[in-house]
């Protein structure tokens, strides 16, 4: 830290209890109170560098006191800046800091030390410390402007506050590499290859560059009225509205023992210090730092994290922050909802009256706020879907993304008793129709629901249900709800219909596909399917009967070879011992024939079987009229 040191006298003040004496020379004649310490001095040391004190020390000579107190109750920094005013004046060395320049630049003023009062007065001193050293120094700006938080009336009226925060704000906008500040790891010297020098020789070790986020830690340090100026103050100067926003994230972490559920309390208390200045953080001080970050942070998409944002949310209906709060946070959620997790949508509900397990409301509300924003992007149009991907414009997955978010999120909350028929199918509508390439997750949430709310009316049962399209439902789903006694008889028909369709597609479609069938291609009805489930089941199904057709063919080649084979045996036979061979041929080959066909087609074996046995009797009739014939010869 850069400091200057005034003076060349050692010492002479010794402090006994609350007072201070001047323990050189003459015995004191004037007697300074501030607070609650006493300062036993003389009055020509002072009334000769500040003309506040020439004043009241003519004022009390006037009185005719024999010895001269005086009190300054309102003087900045207090009795400890004051010892230093003190010293400066009886010429004592004096060593300026950043921690101290403010409370003596202050002290200066309203004790009106110029240069009328002496040259090199301690206003001219402070004053040229603090313009070309402290503000050209990134830590003892940041120091600076710490100390201004005691003193913000006097800091003011001087202009100091605003120049430290313009120095600081001017700094985080600038690569520190550039100037080396606000410090290098390994200090200054470095080879021209960029490696760290001692005492000549190269290390090999290279200098830590930092991010652009290295300031977030040390501006965390500010109380809240100074940091919300200084981000303020960052934003006109152009710094970058993701670093903006990081810090902002970076603070509230730091101050908000809400968004981190796995800190510590001590941790939580040490955090808060420098915006509560050693207090336990109140929930009003939480409430108040929440609301300044709201309005603080830009309105756009992508700057933080979904899941700080519903931190944010979360604590700020447990604070009970005010409406044009929460309404924020929800439309920023809104704005990148496809981004959250099933588990960042389960927040619960903080109300008295304890309606719902769960604020179905405000996810509702967050959907209507990303819906509005996918209409005004574009995504509102459906496309088409070919071989189960999405074809068109590109903001359609975000909102699929949504759909299936949505669906989960019902499934979980459907269990709740509390959860009213409206409220839940409201939400499943909200989700439009061509978000949801298939309605499984939908029918199953609203399956759960039925499960757990079984005293309901068949007329709110059919009226879920037709939520659910039974075109969009895979195979497994159909199969399930066919058996579903908890849906009403009506979908349970139109379940049954389209599976028997779907089936009848499945099978229709193992006949046209290809030999080197590799799966690649989707079978689909209605409403193109997904990777998920009916794909899967429609490939396993054609594989199986590809597989069987297969075999059959093989089977048949075998049976007519074996016909081939005989044909050529009855011919070579033929008018040698017809008879005989041919009982001898049957028993041979009819055996083997029999065995291969009763793995065939049973319509096939018995063509087969009925042609054997005319060839049979046509070959007996045969050989008996040419028996005859040779006899009659």
């Amino acid at each position: 830290m850069a400091c200057m040191k005034l003076g060349s006298k050692s010492d002479a003040f010794q402090k006994q209890g609350q007072a201070w004496f001047w323990t050189a020379g003459l015995p004191s004649d004037i007697i300074v109170k501030v607070e609650e310490i006493s300062f036993h001095l003389h009055k020509f040391p002072l009334l000769s560098r500040s003309g506040v004190m020439e004043r009241l020390i003519a004022e009390a000579s006037e009185e005719g006191d024999k010895k001269c107190v005086i009190s300054l109750p309102d003087i900045p920094g207090g009795a400890k800046t004051f010892e230093h005013v003190t010293k400066f004046c009886y010429g004592v060395k004096l060593e300026l800091t950043a921690s101290n320049v403010v409370y003596l630049r202050c002290a200066s003023e309203h004790l009106k030390m110029t240069e009328e009062y002496g040259e090199g007065n301690l206003s001219t001193l402070t004053e040229t410390f603090l313009n070309q050293v402290v503000l050209r120094n990134w830590k003892d700006s940041l120091k600076a402007l710490q100390t201004c938080d005691d003193i913000l009336p006097h800091a003011e009226e001087l202009n100091v506050t605003k120049r430290c925060l313009e120095s600081l704000a001017t700094k985080a906008c600038t690569d520190p590499n550039l100037f080396g500040w606000p410090m290098m790891e390994h200090g200054p010297m470095q080879s021209p290859g960029g490696s760290v020098m001692w005492n000549g020789i190269s290390t090999g070790a290279r200098p830590k560059h930092s991010n652009s986020d290295w300031w977030y830690e040390d501006v965390s340090t500010l109380s809240l009225p100074l940091y919300k100026r200084l981000i303020s103050i960052m934003e006109s100067h152009g710094n970058r509205q993701e670093l903006l926003a990081g810090s902002l994230a970076y603070y509230a972490k730091k101050f908000l023992p809400g968004l981190n559920r796995r800190q510590g309390a001590n941790e939580t208390t040490s955090c808060l210090m420098p915006m509560t200045l050693g207090a336990s953080p109140s929930e009003e001080e939480q409430k108040v730092l929440l609301e300044v970050i709201d309005q603080l942070l830009p309105m756009q998409k992508g700057l933080v994290s979904t899941k700080f944002l519903f931190g944010l949310l979360r604590t700020a209906m447990i604070l009970k922050s005010n409406r044009t709060c929460l309404a924020n946070l929800e439309k920023r959620i809104g704005m990148q909802l496809e981004q959250a997790t099933l588990e960042d949508l389960l927040m619960p509900s903080f109300s008295h009256s304890m309606e719902t397990l769960y604020n179905v409301d405000c996810v509702q509300r967050i959907l209507e706020h990303f819906l509005a924003m996918d209409q005004i992007t574009g995504g509102s149009s459906p496309c088409s879907i070919e071989d189960g991907q999405l074809i068109g414009s590109p903001s359609l997955t975000p909102i699929t993304t949504v759909a299936k978010l949505i669906d989960g999120y019902l499934a979980e909350v459907a269990p709740d008793v509390n959860l009213k028929p409206p409220k839940f199918q409201a939400l499943a509508a909200a989700v439009p129709e061509y978000a949801r390439p298939l309605d499984d997750g939908l029918y199953r949430a609203i399956d759960i629901y039925l499960k757990s709310h079984p005293w309901l009316a068949e007329s709110d049962r059919e009226q879920l249900c037709r939520l659910i399209d039974c075109q969009k439902l895979s195979l497994e789903a159909c199969t399930h709800a066919a058996q579903n006694e908890r849906l009403p008889l009506r979908i349970i028909v139109q379940v049954l219909f389209f599976e028997q369709l779907q089936l009848r597609t499945s099978i229709a479609g193992c006949f046209l596909v290809s030999d080197n069938l590799d799966g690649s291609r989707q079978l689909r009805s209605g409403f193109a399917g997904s990777a998920d489930g009916g794909w899967a089941t429609a490939v396993r199904e054609n594989q199986v009967l590809k597989v069987g057709m297969d075999s059959m063919r093989m089977r048949v080649c075998e049976l007519e070879k074996e016909c081939s084979s005989m044909r050529h045996e009855i011919e070579k036979l033929g008018r040698t011992k017809v008879s005989s061979t041919w009982g001898n041929v049957s028993k041979k080959f009819g055996f083997k024939m029999k065995s291969q066909m009763c793995s065939a087609q049973e319509g096939s074996v018995s063509k087969q079987n009925n042609g054997s046995a005319k060839i049979e009797k046509a070959k007996d009739r045969h050989g008996k009229h040419k028996k005859n014939s040779s006899s009659n010869g």
